[in-house]
């Protein structure tokens, strides 16, 4: 069976977004909030919630980090998709990767805008012979 879960922030963060991990800065809401667009969700529900950088936040960065995950092979590979939003003030989207026997986290994808203020869908598929997060 496929070990697929679905992380909609309807009810709280998904289970691969601990609450520890969660860094000042981001905020679960909707487009109902009054904070400004997006005033829906990548599917156009105004009531449908989605996690959002606050905007005392424009001139740093905050970062979601998953939970780990275990090593990939050719049986279980890891493909994560996700939709995103980006307006003229939010910066750069990075995902990193993060191994157990590294310090550093290396960038396996970004988005810096070009199409801005709409939604956009990504999925990237991650290689990593021992544990990691994202």
């Amino acid at each position: 069976g496929s070990a697929c879960e679905k992380c909609d922030f309807e009810t709280d963060l998904c289970k691969a977004l601990p609450e520890l991990n969660l860094q000042p800065g981001w905020i679960r809401r909707n487009g109902r909030s009054g904070m400004g667009p997006p005033y829906s969700d990548h599917s156009g529900s105004d009531s449908a919630y989605f996690l959002s950088l606050s905007s005392e936040m424009q001139s740093s960065s905050a970062t979601l980090r998953t939970n780990v995950f275990l090593p990939t092979d050719e049986k279980h590979i890891c493909q994560i998709t996700f939709h995103y939003w980006l307006s003229q003030t939010s910066g750069t989207l990075l995902v990193g990767l993060q191994k157990h026997s590294e310090d550093i986290i290396t960038n396996i994808w970004q988005d810096s805008g070009e199409l801005q203020n709409q939604w956009k869908a990504n999925t990237i598929t991650i290689n990593s012979t021992e544990n990691y997060e994202v």
